[in-house]
């Protein structure tokens, strides 16, 4: 197998419902063999946009850079008001409506491509509704906003998904996240990281390797 490469990145913006959204896409690529054929695509959505949340939060990165590895591209955007994106914040239900946008993009490159959709925070909030109407093969919530914006008034995930929660979370309460993964069915699995507080500060790898653990164990079953 060849080493891989960093991924080719492209600067772009994609089309969404308020306007132009600033988005960056990275496509894996073997050393020697160039990109790769595209069997999956990735979503990864940031945390709050009125609290410096952009597509280069280094969770959201690492989100993206684990879904690369397993050589899915991966769509990072700025939400509505973020950055060079048009619009201005909508309290999740506009966000929304962009992270179904970059999704819709997505398929248009990739029709045959399976969407592996994830976030963080605010981001993963967003991902959580979007699910239910995207349909995603695979869902990825890190320390998900659920205090923060409603998620019960969108249709549960049907997929397989995943929530990690560290718990020593001081902006989203682990109780809550928690409480609300108790009533949902499907039920998620849960990682909860001891220790680990909002940002993951020093334990980046090892919510990666979480992530690449969950989606090794969905392929296995699959």
């Amino acid at each position: 197998m060849g080493v891989q490469r960093p991924p080719h990145a492209e600067r772009t913006t994609l089309a969404g419902p308020a306007g132009a959204l600033q988005a960056l896409i990275e496509t894996p690529a073997i050393e020697g063999q160039g990109l790769q054929p595209v069997s999956a695509f990735a979503v990864v959505c940031h945390p709050h946009p009125l609290y410096g949340g952009t597509l280069d939060n280094k969770v959201v990165y690492t989100l993206a850079r684990a879904l690369e590895q397993l050589g899915a591209p991966a769509i990072r955007f700025n939400f509505r008001g973020v950055g060079a994106s048009a619009g201005s914040y909508d309290e999740g239900r506009g966000e929304t409506a962009d992270a179904l946008a970059a999704i819709a993009y997505g398929r248009r490159r990739w029709p045959n491509a399976a969407l592996w959709l994830a976030g963080f925070s605010f981001g993963g909030a967003v991902a959580v509704r979007a699910a239910g109407e995207a349909g995603p093969q695979r869902l990825i919530a890190v320390a998900p906003g659920i205090t923060t914006i409603t998620v019960t008034d969108a249709a549960p995930p049907a997929c397989p998904w995943l929530i990690v929660q560290g718990d020593a979370d001081e902006v989203v309460a682990p109780e809550a996240v928690r409480a609300w993964a108790d009533t949902l069915s499907p039920a998620p699995q849960m990682r909860v990281l001891p220790g680990a507080g909002h940002f993951f500060h020093g334990r980046l790898n090892e919510l990666r390797d979480v992530v690449l653990a969950f989606m090794a164990s969905q392929a296995a079953r699959a």
